[in-house]
């Protein structure tokens, strides 16, 4: 009973956390936990078969089918996170940013190791699959923003786009949006008028994209595991970047909210400052090594 409530609901915080952060994606935390999988099969699962049985009142055979109860608790994880971390994380990075930033570097970092080291060969394929995550996750976070598109097309496209990123290692959704140019038009004018001929189409791309993409990473991990694993690892090294601790963030207002958009990276002065930096790190890596030996002890029983 603990492993199937408490585990999956701890995991679902983690991931939640990791969704307050600016450029740390969600996926991350589910890769590294043991759990990612599990989760796009989850999703994909929501095909005609689950629809028949929710039709035909077999709720118990639709709760085994989706693996309803995992997600009920892995969710429940991620929206009491959010919630109850969201000024916590807001205040340390207020106060602290160059010590949280060293946390979650130090956390990624090892994170790129304990994923990597889960491919089982390192063929040709594995390595290209690696090299190109990599370039794309560092070819995201240097982008310089696009215009705003108000087109059906381009907002559906940002659906599909902003929610396979949140599913991804490695790529923060919201940081996409900000890439797509439709930050200010989705996130902050859409959602405080509730206009819907904005959003939804952005949601009907979320759907679609949610639906076609996890099968599609369904497929890749199921036809091509190496390579996709090598791939993610990839994606998640790309991203460190994003979260070096010594740089300046380049802004810019969407109405009363200011985001994100670039940064620009510098190296760090040898002060104490610097040293309790390495300490964070530091304290990363282990809580990292710590996730990953709960991990293999719980992987197993949470199936």
């Amino acid at each position: 009973m603990l492993n199937k409530i408490i585990f999956p609901f701890l995991k679902g915080a983690a991931m939640g956390a990791a969704n307050v952060i600016p450029g740390v994606s969600g996926g991350t935390i589910a890769l590294i936990t043991g759990i990612f999988e599990r989760l796009i099969n989850a999703i994909k699962s929501f095909d005609g078969t689950a629809f028949k049985l929710l039709l035909k009142g077999k709720l118990k055979e639709f709760a085994a089918y989706t693996d309803m109860f995992f997600l009920l608790y892995l969710f429940a994880g991620v929206f009491a996170a959010i919630l109850s971390l969201a000024r916590l994380l807001e205040y340390l990075f207020e106060n602290h940013p160059i010590y949280v930033w060293a946390f979650f570097f130090g956390l990624v970092l090892a994170s790129v190791w304990f994923v990597a080291r889960t491919v089982r060969k390192w063929h040709a394929a594995a390595v290209i699959s690696f090299l190109v995550g990599a370039s794309i996750a560092i070819s995201i976070s240097v982008l310089t923003p696009a215009g705003e598109d108000r087109s059906f097309y381009y907002l559906f496209l940002c659906g599909v786009v902003a929610i396979c990123s949140m599913i991804l290692p490695g790529l923060s959704g919201s940081f996409v949006l900000v890439l797509m140019g439709n930050y200010q038009l989705v996130m902050i004018d859409a959602v405080n008028n509730f206009d819907l001929s904005i959003l939804l189409p952005v949601g009907i791309g979320a759907v679609v994209g949610l639906i076609v993409f996890s099968r599609f990473l369904s497929w890749l991990m199921k036809r091509f595991p190496n390579s996709t694993i090598a791939l993610l690892s990839g994606f998640i090294l790309g991203s460190l970047g994003i979260l070096w601790p010594w740089k300046t963030e380049i802004t810019q207002t969407f109405g009363d909210k200011v985001k994100v958009i670039a940064y620009d990276w510098h190296l760090p002065e040898v002060n104490t400052e610097f040293v309790l930096a390495l300490v964070f790190i530091i304290l990363g890596i282990v809580s990292i090594a710590i996730t990953e030996i709960w991990a293999d002890k719980t992987q197993t029983e949470d199936y």
